[in-house]
Formats: structure tokens, sequence, C-alpha cells
């Protein structure tokens, strides 16, 4: 199974459709928030299983705050993160995340890529595709994949050319 984990796009599609196709195809969509109005734009160009969250910027939207499901066999915890600080630290999302029993966090907000595996939970953000901010400033996303048989995990994080 391969899941396609994006945040921050802005109501910007230039760079979301480039990550679409450089992507190829994926079983799972994951936003993890300030999407700013692209939730009709995102139904219409992606026909597989989406999770999408609100963000800070996502003013309007009726989407979730957050939420909670599993990918395979592991459970999954998205929010977009400000709520927790994450701009800060991760402590509070880690924390979050133990008591949720999550195997995987998720969140963006912060607009730079992150990626943290400890005492078998991972957290991770994909960074942003619009408006980045780490060094280099690459629009970013990541694609995590489950083996056939369920039991294997891999992320992977990818930047715009």
């Amino acid at each position: 199974m391969r899941v396609l984990i994006v945040s921050d796009t802005h109501g910007r599609h230039a760079a979301l459709d480039r990550a679409l196709e450089e992507a190829g195809e994926f079983d799972m969509f994951i936003h993890l928030g300030d999407i700013e109005g692209g939730e009709e734009y995102l139904d219409a160009v992606i026909s597989c299983e989406k999770h999408m969250v609100r963000g800070n910027n996502d003013f309007f939207s009726e989407l979730p705050r957050e939420e909670e499901f599993f990918i395979g066999r592991y459970k999954a915890f998205i929010t977009h993160g400000h709520a927790y600080y994450v701009s800060l630290d991760t402590e509070y999302i880690e924390e979050e995340g133990k008591a949720r029993k999550a195997d995987i966090v998720m969140f963006g907000h912060t607009h730079k890529p992150y990626f943290h595996q400890q005492n078998g939970m991972t957290i991770l953000n994909p960074g942003s595709l619009s408006f980045p901010r780490q060094e280099g400033r690459k629009g970013s996303y990541m694609i995590m994949e489950i083996g056939p048989d369920g039991s294997s995990v891999s992320f992977e994080q990818h930047y715009l050319e």
C-alpha cells in the first residue's frame, strides 16, 4: 500500500499537481491542513481513499480538526499541529500520540519536513508543497509504503524539482 502525505498547499494547486504526477499511483491520500478552499479540487483530482484535516488557515472548512484511523495495521493520528504548538517543539503532539496509542502521528503547520521514530511511534511532517520554509525552499511531500504482508513500513521524503 502506498500513501501520499502532503500539507500546507494553501489553495495553490500547481505544486500539488506536480507532486501527484511525481508520486505515481497511490492507494491513500492524506492532507494535513491549510488546504484553504481546495477541498473540491482535491475531490475532483484524487479518487482513492482520502483523509484531510483543517488547519489554522482553513477558516470556513467543515473538515475535522484531527482524525484517527488505521492504515493497514498501523493506527494513525493526523492533525494540522498548531493546537499542539508544533512550531515550538513536538513534545505535546508526541504525548497526544502516546495517549491515543498511535503508531504514526502526522502533522503540518511548520512548513518544514520532520521525521522522528522513537519507542515504536513515528512522528512526521511532510513539509509544505506551496510555501516551504526549510533550507533550499523546495516543496515537499512524503510517501509511506506498507509491505505486502503488512508488517513492514517505510517512509520517504520527496522534494519537488
